[in-house]
């Protein structure tokens, strides 16, 4: 009896993992399949390459991802310059400085911050940070690429928390004990001894928080502008590829070469989001590995 209730176990987790691959493929093909009749209307170089996006003109309709593509990039490496610092600090304050009382508080909290919907955040971002950006930038509006990227940053912060917390959790003892044992302060351990050893975890912690910012739709539709230009400068309104799909897919008519391109701007983030999710996959059970060896 214990064999055949191990041997269901183990069935039902593999079918669980198997149709999770199955989903993770059907999409893909979904993506891909609707993106392949754009290239038959649209030359492949002139979508990757070319920075205009204007597929309802009346000359020429015109279909390039690069501005949309460097928007996206801006908000979201804007976000890591922010939440990266933070969230490490703050995983560094919960594991080795916060009191248990102090960390059984301000974990939950983190928590919350992750359950808050997207779209409260914009409506914050809209209400609260755009105005003060506005007034401190001497902009007309507030709704550019710095708003998107603290937005995006709050957003990232408890990926970033937790696993960084985590991955300082691992370090061996003895590493901290070996290091004030050799007279280095508990911050001097931190900084020179701890994080140095949960490198690979605190990387992981970052990708993961980057593919979450990059893959954001509601916030930055509603906080970035959506202006389809390149921009100059963080302070110029941007659109990102998430909420130029969010904005056309609703309006535009089906198999359409507009209809299909988008679907086509799906599958380059699909491959994006993918690629770097498979890298912090990769390096957290690298990170792993060494730890338990």
């Amino acid at each position: 009896m214990p064999r055949i209730k191990e041997k269901l176990i183990k069935s039902v987790f593999f079918l669980n993992g198997f149709l999770v691959i199955i989903v993770l493929i059907g999409i893909f093909i979904l993506l891909l399949r609707n993106a392949l009749p754009a290239f038959q209307e649209i030359q492949i170089l002139e979508f990757l390459f070319s920075p205009d996006w204007n597929p309802t003109s009346y000359n020429k309709a015109t279909y390039g991802i690069v501005s949309m593509l460097v928007s996206t990039l801006m908000v979201t490496l804007g976000s890591l310059a922010i939440a990266i610092p933070l969230g490490v600090g703050t995983a560094g304050y919960l594991s080795d400085v916060a009191s248990p009382r102090v960390r059984e508080i301000a974990k939950p909290v983190v928590e919350i911050l992750a359950g808050i919907p997207s779209v409260v955040i914009g409506f914050l971002g809209i209400v609260l940070v755009g105005p003060v950006i506005a007034k401190l930038t001497g902009q007309y509006s507030g709704l550019n690429a710095i708003n998107g990227s603290i937005l995006l940053a709050v957003m990232a912060l408890p990926t970033i928390i937790s696993l960084s917390e985590d991955a300082l959790t691992s370090v061996p003892k003895s590493f901290q004990e070996a290091s004030l044992a050799l007279g280095a302060s508990h911050w001097q351990t931190l900084i020179k001894v701890k994080i140095p050893a949960a490198s690979s975890g605190i990387l992981a912690a970052c990708m993961l928080g980057m593919g979450r910012a990059i893959g954001e739709t509601m916030t930055v539709l509603m906080a970035t502008g959506n202006a389809p230009a390149m921009p100059k400068s963080f302070v110029d309104s941007v659109r990102t590829m998430t909420a130029t799909i969010a904005i056309e897919l609703g309006e535009v008519p089906y198999y359409t070469t507009h209809f299909y391109s988008l679907f086509a701007i799906g599958l380059v983030l699909f491959v994006i989001t993918f690629v770097i999710n498979l890298i912090s996959d990769i390096v957290l059970h690298n990170y792993e590995r060494k730890t338990r060896y």
